[in-house]
């Protein structure tokens, strides 16, 4: 499937800083990485984080992600274990 912009939802935001929800009966593995969600590059910037509520309804997963790249266009999320100083 593809990124639906009806499942992203802004949960709160200060100091250049938002908490995004996502909801989609994509899986995890759709979502990872670069590209998922560049039609939503005008609204996602780096730093932000996106709780992922997906597989919904036959397999559901509740991931977390951070928004890790952000050129304008592109846009890759990754979990906040693989990425950052030690």
């Amino acid at each position: 499937m593809a990124y639906d912009p009806a499942g992203l939802h802004p949960l709160s935001y200060a100091n250049g800083f938002t908490l995004w929800h996502y909801r989609s009966a994509d899986r995890t593995e759709a979502v990872d990485g670069d590209g998922y969600f560049d039609p939503a590059a005008p609204l996602l910037r780096v730093g932000d984080f996106v709780f992922l509520n997906l597989g919904i309804p036959h397999e559901p997963k509740h991931v977390l992600r951070v928004v890790t790249v952000n050129d304008g266009t592109r846009v890759g999320v990754r979990a906040p274990d693989e990425f950052g100083h030690p």
